[in-house]
């Protein structure tokens, strides 16, 4: 089973991938800026900015005392071992396994935040006028943009079997 080897390799290479540039951005954030510091990139647009999240997307139970940090490790770990099981299987349908390298990459990169900090680093804030949208990083976009090549992909499946 060489190519099911060699395709499962290079997902989880392209995921690996993923975490160095994820927590690459968080340091150089952590090093750069302090906690709520803005720094315009786009001016009315975008900004650098540091912020922790103790919870799950949109700040989901980011109040909830501590015990989230270890259900979002748990809810991670189980995550990763079904998608590394996926890309085992699956490797050799390129569009389906690019997505979940891309989720892999991203949940991996925020497990590293929440077993070494309790909380995931954003630093990414888009805004326009009085509408922002919450501050995120690099494993986040990953995450977004797997989940939805995850949808083309079935799409594209469904359109195909017809």
């Amino acid at each position: 089973m060489p190519s099911v080897r060699a395709g499962f390799a290079r997902w989880v290479a392209l995921a690996l991938a993923l975490v160095l540039a994820d927590q690459l951005t968080k340091q150089a954030m952590l090093l750069s800026l302090k906690t709520g510091e803005r720094l315009p990139v786009i001016a009315g647009f975008f900004d650098l900015t540091l912020l922790f999240n103790r919870g799950a997307a949109f700040s989901l139970l980011a109040s909830a005392g501590g015990w989230q940090r270890w259900f979002f490790i748990g809810i991670g770990v189980a995550a990763i071992a079904f998608i590394c099981w996926m890309l085992w299987r699956h490797g050799s349908q390129r569009l389906f396994s690019f997505a979940l390298s891309l989720i892999l990459g991203g949940a991996t990169g925020n497990i590293i935040d929440r077993i070494l900090r309790g909380e995931v680093v954003d630093f990414l804030l888009f805004y326009w006028r009085g509408w922002y949208f919450p501050a995120f990083n690099v494993a986040d976009s990953a995450i977004t943009i797997g989940a939805a090549l995850l949808i083309v992909d079935e799409l594209l499946r469904v359109r195909r079997s017809r």
